[in-house]
């Protein structure tokens, strides 16, 4: 079963009306011809989908980022990371599930793989805590750039989480802490590293592994300091402000390249990476591959100039 967002209910519909002429068609074997019907009623979806998603508005792109049939983390390595060896642990407090990292090769290239998995059904989202991760996460991840680092190795992030876990739990284990060093290191490294907000991007907590040489977005993922219900809270005292603030802080992929936060926007399949997974998961690795590509050739002092350049630039 399709899930559908709000705005996508005259598609469903539409997408419903097939499957049910399909259904009876079967039940009477075959003996009813419906294909011109059913021609007609795909060409008026497909045409509703596209137009629908052509104008879609930041608070729509928001709960397209947050579709629950996107795919995740798991998803893009088993896709295009040939001979993932997951690595486990900062060495120092314990394991967090919602930062996967380890080893493997992206077209042929021996990389370093981290990002967020946010699961995709209640286990795994409790055992993920929905790809929100504590201070042992990031750290996790700074373990992983160095040893990247150590060998030579270029750094691939995978982005998609509302935030870092806010519990308290975690700020008593240094949570701001965790996260300013893992921007630290991604900053500092003397090897390429390529950042991908595939869903969305939230906050410190997405920033901790973005701090990158090239920072790639999906068409309909998002990337804010805060979530858009988060800054309707605090500007208008009510979440049900969240469509206006997410247009105000302009999440959009298009309008962050405008801004130079993002570099890159990577095409969706038509109606969101959620309805062709395959397709979104081979487009990214694409792009990913042609940026490593285009990295290999800078020297280790080039690399880390282009990025403090890039950042400290972004806003004038």
């Amino acid at each position: 079963m399709v899930a559908y967002l709000e705005f996508e209910k005259p598609i469903a519909e539409l997408e419903a009306r097939i499957v049910e002429l399909r259904d009876t068609a079967s039940a009477n074997d075959g003996a009813l011809d419906i294909e011109a019907e059913v021609a007609k009623l795909q060409g008026k979806s497909e045409r509703l989908l596209r137009e629908t998603y052509a104008k879609l508005t930041p608070w729509q792109k928001t709960q397209v980022a947050r579709h629950p049939e996107r795919p995740h983390l798991k998803h893009y390595i088993a896709g295009f990371v040939d001979d993932f060896l997951p690595l486990a642990g900062d060495r120092a407090f314990a394991d967090d599930q919602a930062i996967i990292g380890g080893l493997g090769r992206i077209a042929g290239r021996r990389v370093v793989v981290i990002g967020h998995e946010k699961g995709d059904d209640t286990a795994s989202r409790i055992r993920h805590n929905f790809g929100m991760a504590k201070p042992e996460g990031y750290r996790k991840a700074i373990r992983l750039m160095r040893l990247a680092e150590r060998f030579g190795l270029p750094v691939v992030t995978l982005v998609d989480t509302a935030g870092a876990f806010p519990g308290v739990q975690a700020e008593e284990r240094g949570q701001a802490e965790a996260i300013a060093r893992s921007t630290e290191q991604c900053l500092a490294l003397t090897v390429p590293i390529v950042a991908a907000v595939v869903g969305e991007g939230g906050s410190g907590g997405a920033v901790a592994l973005a701090a990158a040489n090239r920072v790639l977005m999906f068409e309909h993922a998002i990337y804010s300091v805060i979530s858009p219900e988060g800054a309707s809270s605090i500007l208008w005292r009510t979440a049900d402000k969240a469509a206006d603030a997410a247009e105000a802080m302009k999440v959009t992929a298009a309008d962050l390249q405008k801004m130079g936060v993002v570099d890159r926007i990577v095409a969706e399949p038509m109606g969101g990476a959620q309805r062709d997974p395959a397709a979104a998961i081979a487009s990214l690795g694409a792009a990913i591959a042609e940026e490593l590509a285009a990295l290999a050739a800078e020297t280790p002092q080039a690399l880390v100039d282009q990025r403090r350049t890039k950042f400290m630039t972004i806003g004038e």
